[in-house]
Formats: C-alpha cells, structure tokens, sequence
C-alpha cells in the first residue's frame, strides 16, 4: 500500500513540473515577440525618413537652378525723378533696386541660379540728366570701364542670364568690358534688358559678336522701365516658354 502511495505521489510531482514549466515558457513568450515588434515597426520609419530625405534633395537640386548664373548690370536713380516718370529704379519693401537688379531677382524667383552684380570701380552718376552725358560721353570714347567684382567659378554654370539697361541704342559700355573679359564658349547667354523705348536695339547682335562660340537666345526679355514695376508676370510668362531650361 505504501508502495502505491509513494508511486502516486511520485507521478503527481512530475505532473505538476511539467505544468510550472509550460506555465514559464508561455509567460516568456511576448517578450521576443514585443522585441521583434519594435524592430519591424522602426524599419519602416527609417525607410520612410530616408524617402523622405533624398525627394526633399531632389526637389531642392531642381529648383536651386545650380548651373544657372544671372548676371546683371544696373544703376539706380537715388533721386530725381520716380519710377512713373521714367527712372532707372524701383522701389520695393521701401528698397531702392535698379530697374535690371529688381527684374533679376524676379528671374531667380522663378528659375533658381545664383546673382551677380557687374559693378565698375567708377562710380556712375544718381540723377537722370547727368547719368545719361556720363553714359553717353563713354560711348563716344568707346570706353572700358574697370570692374570692380568677378566671377567666380565660371565653369560650373551652363546658362547665363544677362542683363543690363539700353543705353544710347546701345550696351552700357561696362558690358563691352564684361563680354571681352570672360569666355562664354558652349555656354547659353539669355539676354534681358529693361529700356525707355528703343528695346533691344541691337544689343543681342552685339552680344553675339562679342561671344561667337557661345549659344545666344534671341528670345530675351525687354521691359519697358515703365513696366517694371509691374513685370513680374511678364517675367513667369518669359521664364516659362524658355526651352534652355528643364
């Protein structure tokens, strides 16, 4: 009888080890399963910041315009005459701009690119009547004014925005200086020119004389310094029927 006491309780022990050690095994399991959650649900996020990250540098490389220079000249009135009667200014936010500087930043608002301002060691008359002898007396002495500022890094730009003013039927002298001093050889020069009148002359003949191995875009833009200060719709227009750009 004994006998059969110890074997029953012999059996129920190990019955009841094996239920502790079913029991332990089944607590243990969420664990590896919550570890497991974690890393699945974190791969998808880094996925989707990465995604995220290289459209954002997509985009920006479309849009910054990096092969795209948009070189300007331009002499602002700062007293005289308005922008109504005819000067070579706009006032923006309170800004004084030349009529050109102000049609420059509309074309990189729309086409990226970086700015560059063709500035001369001389300086060039404020008012209306003495900067019109001044220009015209460099004309007739066809001169080369000095320039004050470089371009830096030449090579990396493709297309060349240029603009400058009608002076006499004619480029502003400094514009002679910058066209002989730089080589424009397989680039696009896109013309743009701001007037009182007489638009381009014969200015876009000229540029392409100046730089024969150079692509110029006859289609440039030519804005009466009366319209300036309501161009910028005219420039989005422009911008868009250009097929130099992608």
């Amino acid at each position: 009888m004994k006998k059969i006491i110890s074997l029953f309780l012999g059996v129920m022990m190990v019955v009841s080890l094996a239920a502790c050690s079913s029991e332990q095994q089944g607590s243990s399991t969420p664990e590896p399963s919550s570890s497991a959650q974690t890393e699945s649900s974190s791969t998808p996020a880094q996925t989707d910041d990465s995604a995220v990250d290289e459209d954002a540098s997509q985009s920006s490389e479309a849009t910054s315009g990096g092969n795209i220079l948009i070189a300007y000249f331009s002499v602002p009135e700062t007293d005289g005459v308005d922008t109504v009667a005819g000067a070579s200014r706009v006032v923006v936010d309170g800004e004084v701009l030349g009529n050109n500087q102000y049609i420059a930043q509309l074309i990189q608002q729309e086409v990226g690119g970086d700015m560059f301002r063709i500035e001369t060691v001389q300086e060039y008359p404020g008012s209306h009547d003495p900067l019109l002898e001044f220009a015209y007396n460099e004309k007739t002495e066809d001169a080369r004014p000095e320039l004050a500022t470089q371009i830096e890094n030449l090579d990396s730009y493709d297309v060349i925005f240029l603009g400058y003013p009608n002076w006499n039927s004619d480029l502003p002298m400094p514009l002679y200086t910058f066209l002989e001093t730089y080589d424009f050889s397989g680039k696009t020069i896109v013309p743009f020119t701001t007037h009182g009148g007489s638009g381009f002359s014969r200015t876009i003949q000229t540029i392409a004389e100046l730089q024969p191995n150079a692509t110029v875009v006859e289609d440039g833009l030519s804005i009466s310094r009366n319209s300036v200060p309501e161009a910028q719709s005219e420039v989005t227009n422009w911008v868009a029927g250009l097929d130099i750009l992608p």
